[in-house]
């Protein structure tokens, strides 16, 4: 009903444009038009904002992450039963320290009259000092006063530097908008992309709910391309090629593309031939890239690496280096960071006509600015101390620290799951995920049919009531027809991990015998 309503919705408006300009008979006057046209409905049960009558397209926005299975774990907690949330990348939520030199730069620049205490150097390092002086100096007014919309001058300079330094190529902080973390900045570029259900955005599948709901909030069409789990969660351009012919017998235009590396859930990391690949499937196609890089720093597979898109598309030269559009995302609520609640990221523009970017300026301006806090540990996951730095050991200590045991809870988590009849994994190579597949006997999927769910939702809700853990079914994701699958965290702390996967293990045992 909503769709057929959404649908005469457009009848009527492309009517009402065309008869605007002039494309129908004379006798469709405007007036006359609007006078045949019965008006939506106002209010339902007294009531505008009612269910029925928001944006449909709002209305049919899923994001996973946070679905059911969450909201039923919120429930759980509040009544007392211990839960343990790896349904989304969340580190300092379970545990993780933050890094205390950042605390300590945003401390003093929160409460810059700290600066002038006579005992502040006894309280903290000169390093974070010097750098706090030289946040609060080019911070007109303070973390309390708006900045540019697209972030503090001196902060998107730091974030630039950084990007020259990491590809060898120059940035130009005034491409670079800071942001309340990478789903602002993804959102924000979503939504200057799609301009109608007919433009289509290629996402992998299975791929991160975000890209799914921002596609639909806005009114586009997911176009899915399957990664290959056999080989590794790989991409085909020929399978790309394949989804953009499919799309177009179909009425949708594919303006978009969008590769996450190192991939969530999948955990797979591209190497510089898979992004020359992609860039030049991009450049013969011509699509927008989307570059979802906000796991960088988190690689763990023996001989893998992480090489931004930018570096490589760069260094292939003309015509790909000045014609690929190209829009990247990094930030601080991954990596060893975590800082998830400070709500900061940014995106660069490579490519970018400067028309396209003036009109992102202008959207962003309506939020204003992004929050300063958010900006600043931006800046300073850019910037980190360097040797010869106060807080340089102590730094560095904590964030290999971090680095290490996330690699060793990698590989428990997913060595446990591969000790599982009916369970198979492939290695997390990067990000902070596993992915594994589920085998379910016939009774299992039968009993999921009959309470009208998919099979891995009917699973993962049950492992929820057993054991309090809350994890994401695979059909939040996408994912292969007739393979069911679900995302965990590898973000428990590293001693109660070996805890986790034993009850992992005893619940899928137990299930595996009830429904066999």
């Amino acid at each position: 009903m909503r769709g057929a309503f959404k649908a005469a919705g457009f009848l009527r408006a492309q009517v009402a444009k065309d008869a605007f300009a002039g494309k129908l008979p004379g006798q469709w006057s405007c007036r006359a038009l609007f006078s045949q046209m019965q008006l939506p409905e106002q209010s339902k049960e007294g009531k505008v904002l009612h269910p029925d009558l928001l944006n449909n397209d709002l209305l049919e926005t899923k994001y996973a992450v946070r679905g059911e299975i969450y909201l039923k774990a919120e429930e759980l907690r509040q009544t007392g039963k211990e839960v343990t949330f790896t349904n989304i990348g969340n580190p300092q939520a379970l545990g993780q320290s933050p890094i205390t030199f950042y605390r300590q730069v945003l401390a003093l620049c929160a409460a810059p009259f700290l600066l002038n205490h006579p005992d502040v150097g006894k309280l903290f390092p000169s390093d974070a000092i010097a750098r706090a002086k030289h946040y609060v100096d080019g911070i007109p007014g303070g973390v309390g006063a708006y900045s540019d919309s697209r972030g503090n001058g001196l902060l998107r300079k730091e974030v630039a530097a950084f990007i020259e330094r990491r590809d060898g190529h120059p940035s130009n902080p005034d491409n670079i908008f800071l942001t309340d973390g990478a789903s602002v900045a993804v959102r924000l570029c979503l939504n200057a992309l799609i301009r109608s259900r007919q433009d289509g955005l290629l996402c992998p599948i299975p791929q991160y709910p975000l890209y799914s709901a921002g596609v639909q909030l806005y009114g586009g069409t997911l176009v899915g391309y399957e990664l290959d789990e056999a080989q590794g969660w790989g991409m085909s351009t020929e399978l790309l090629k394949s989804c953009v012919e499919k799309a177009k017998k179909e009425g949708v235009l594919c303006r978009g593309l969008v590769f996450i590396n190192p991939g969530n859930p999948t955990g797979q990391v591209l190497t510089a031939d898979n992004l020359k690949e992609v860039i030049k499937f991009a450049y013969d196609e011509k699509l927008v890239l989307m570059a979802d890089e906000v796991y960088q720093e988190n690689i763990y597979a023996a001989g893998s690496s992480f090489v931004s898109a930018k570096k490589v598309l760069m260094e292939m030269g003309a015509p790909y280096a000045d014609n690929v559009e190209l829009l990247s995302f990094h930030t601080v609520s991954k990596g060893m960071i975590g800082e998830c609640g400070l709500r900061g990221g940014y995106v660069e523009m490579t490519n970018i006509h400067p028309g396209a970017i003036d009109q992102l300026y202008k959207i962003s301006s309506l939020n204003l600015c992004p929050n300063l806090l958010g900006q600043i540990v931006t800046a300073m996951m850019c910037n980190p101390p360097q040797p010869g730095d106060e807080s340089y050991e102590q730094f560095y200590k904590e964030k290999n620290g971090t680095y290490e045991s996330m690699k060793r809870r990698a590989k428990m988590l997913i060595d446990g799951f591969n000790k599982l009849d009916g369970i198979e994994c492939n290695d997390t190579e990067g990000a902070m995920y596993a992915f594994p597949s589920l085998v379910l006997p016939p009774k299992a999927l039968a009993a999921a049919a009959a309470d009208g769910r998919s099979a891995d939702e009917f699973y993962c809700l049950a492992l929820l009531a057993d054991t309090g853990i809350v994890t994401v079914p695979g059909c939040g994701f996408g994912q292969v027809e007739g393979t069911y699958h679900f995302r965990t965290t590898i973000l428990p702390k590293e001693e109660k991990m070996p805890e986790v996967v034993a009850k992992f293990s005893d619940f899928h045992k137990k299930f595996m015998a009830q429904y066999s």
